[in-house]
């Protein structure tokens, strides 16, 4: 699987979208909003993980930069559990009128075949990806583990001793750090917790030996010599001071995982709301200071508008299926 997408492509996804806005009405272009028109007031926008995670991040910058195309504001609301599934559900429940929103994430397309939800983005209304990530493993910068071979060696001698933390039951974390398992011929014990922020500092604290994450969940840790990258799942290196760290392919492991991050509302939203959000999307991520965060959190661009959005939801979903069936990953 690959996430990363061309700068070139993601120009043109941008000016495509951007295009559309032609077909709304003037209000929407300009970002007015006259008596009865969408949006009359604040837009809730569910964070389905805890406060300080990447996810988090992303939605909070964003809803700061979107306020330069959208004439009301979005109020980020925490709502955590079950890798996510807390949050979706309550979604999936809500009015269909584009007050409420939410951050999806790859994990909609994991964890329902495990058993931990019933909630699908059949459920849902997807608008836009946001951004693409690869998996990441990490350990403290004191660790013993100066390499991933030192990592997976110790694994190897203490089988089911190395603690290995991750956002929760069949998170991208959890899925990455069991595909690794079963590539290599290794054990973790596998420690979920409430969102990727918490298992970080339960790393840093010392109480667990490595995080299964994203880059952004660990970058500023990284960049303060706290933490320790091994490897990343991603087809090639990244950047933003990450240059030396090794993906697993180079490291003779042939394993590609990364994630990703999206907008949605809930089902059957008019689909000019739904219009309006994706032209609003388009030009949100195209704002130079949202993207220079971005870079700077080591969160990778992957803007896709709804239809390219939607393919790459069916493919992850077909292809997380296999893999949960195949580990027999189960609740």
């Amino acid at each position: 699987m690959t996430y990363s997408m061309h700068r070139r492509a993601f120009g043109r996804q941008l000016a495509a979208v951007a295009a559309a806005a032609s077909t709304l009405p003037a209000w929407a272009q300009t970002g007015a909003s006259p008596a009865g028109a969408y949006p009359q007031r604040p837009v809730e926008l569910i964070v389905p993980f805890a406060a300080g995670g990447g996810t988090d991040v992303l939605a909070r910058a964003m809803a700061e930069t979107m306020r330069r195309h959208f004439p009301q504001n979005l109020i980020v609301m925490n709502r955590a559990g079950a890798s996510g599934a807390v949050g979706w559900s309550e979604l999936a429940a809500a009015r269909p009128d584009g007050y409420k929103l939410a951050i999806i994430t790859v994990e909609m397309t994991m964890i329902p075949h495990m058993g931990l939800t019933r909630i699908t983005s059949d459920d849902v209304q997807p608008i836009a990806r946001l951004n693409a990530d690869p998996a990441t493993i990490a350990v403290r910068a004191d660790s013993p583990f100066k390499t991933l071979e030192d990592f997976l060696a110790a694994a190897r001698k203490d089988v089911g001793g190395v603690r290995i933390g991750n956002a929760g039951p069949g998170s991208l974390g959890h899925l990455a750090a069991a595909a690794l398992e079963d590539k290599v011929g290794v054990q973790f014990n596998h420690l979920p917790y409430r969102g990727a922020n918490p298992a970080v500092l339960d790393l840093l604290g010392g109480h667990i030996e490595a995080v299964a994450v994203t880059p952004v969940e660990v970058a500023t840790y990284v960049a303060a010599g706290k933490v320790r990258a091994l490897a990343i799942m991603g087809d090639k290196r990244i950047q933003a001071g990450w240059e030396q760290v090794p993906t697993l392919q180079e490291r003779g492991i042939d394993l590609v995982i990364g994630g990703w991050r999206g907008l949605a509302a809930p089902k059957n939203t008019p689909p000019e709301i739904i219009q309006q959000l994706r032209t609003v999307m388009a030009r949100t991520l195209q704002e130079p200071d949202l993207r220079a965060t971005m870079a700077k959190q080591n969160m990778g661009e992957g803007y896709l508008d709804q239809p390219a959005f939607l393919e790459v939801i069916a493919r992850d979903n077909a292809t997380f299926k296999q893999l949960v069936n195949k580990l027999g990953i189960k609740a």
